[in-house]
């Protein structure tokens, strides 16, 4: 009997994102069929496949609470999900970072913060360099820099939609050594990318003008990123997970754990391809 598998993808990459494309090929050779879906399509008959495994759904933070009801529909439905919809949830909203620290996890300082409270936190670190992010976002979406206390960062704030978010000093390591993304596959170690901003700037993601290169992560990275993984309460190990960060005083410092629909940076290791077509189908049979 065949195993299906629905790849869950946004409607503005129906085909998938080009470069999970391998990963098709892998889940084939694994002997499963892999049919990817949009997860907005509401014709699509969640229940007539053994699993869905999250890939591209880059769409998912703009969309929340239809995303979330998605997930319950998986639920009800008894469709097994990776990773699973328990550990998406809780990934979902960065606050995940604040119950990390408390397991003695490291992470770039940060303050959750609403509203009024928002300004608030922001005065209370006037003269600082820092950065405000939503804690439900993606992809660097409403996510902004300066100089607390500024005329620009005030506007800039003021700009922003009513929301929850984090607001953290800036890290001056990411321009001057980059960030790290460790990947793993079924929660073992696969490969791990080094990071980098535009000059000038301090967004790593490559559609915003950063640069990702194969990097051997130094003892301090891999043992502080096994670490965060290792704190997350789950049942199994996921079957993918990226964990981001940077050195700073020598310590790896948690900035996102991403367990939802990361990109894994297959194309600059492929034999995580097959990986992860090994994880998806001991996990589904």
């Amino acid at each position: 009997m065949t195993t299906r598998i629905a790849l869950a993808t946004c409607a503005d990459l129906p085909d998938l994102f080009e470069d999970d494309l391998p990963l098709v090929d892998a889940l084939r050779a694994a002997g499963l069929a892999p049919v990817a879906e949009v997860w907005t399509d509401p014709s699509v008959d969640w229940s007539a496949y053994d699993a869905v495994l999250l890939r591209s759904i880059w769409d998912y933070h703009t969309r929340y609470v239809e995303f979330t009801e998605w997930l319950g529909l998986l639920d009800k439905a008894g469709v097994r999900v990776l990773n699973d919809t328990d550990l998406v949830r809780w990934n979902s909203d960065k606050r995940y970072l604040l119950e990390l620290r408390e397991k003695g996890v490291g992470i770039v300082p940060s303050q959750v913060a609403a509203g009024a409270l928002l300004r608030e936190v922001v005065a209370g670190l006037n003269g600082q360099e820092i950065v405000v992010k939503p804690t439900v976002s993606a992809s660097a979406h409403n996510t902004v820099r300066g100089i607390a206390g500024s005329e620009e960062l005030t506007r800039a704030i003021d700009d922003l939609p009513d929301a929850v978010y984090l607001v953290q000093p800036f890290q001056p390591e990411i321009q001057a050594d980059g960030e790290w993304s460790v990947i793993f596959i079924g929660g073992t170690y696969s490969h791990t990318v080094l990071k980098r901003p535009a000059a000038g700037d301090f967004l790593v993601q490559q559609h915003l003008g950063g640069s990702a290169v194969l990097r051997e992560p130094s003892t301090v990275v891999l043992e502080g990123a096994t670490a965060a993984l290792a704190a997350v309460d789950t049942r199994i190990p996921p079957a993918y997970a990226r964990v981001d960060g940077i050195v700073s005083g020598g310590r790896f410092l948690l900035m996102e754990l991403e367990l939802i629909e990361p990109y894994l940076f297959l194309p600059d290791h492929p034999a995580a391809n097959e990986k992860l077509a090994a994880v998806v189908a001991e996990n589904v049979r």
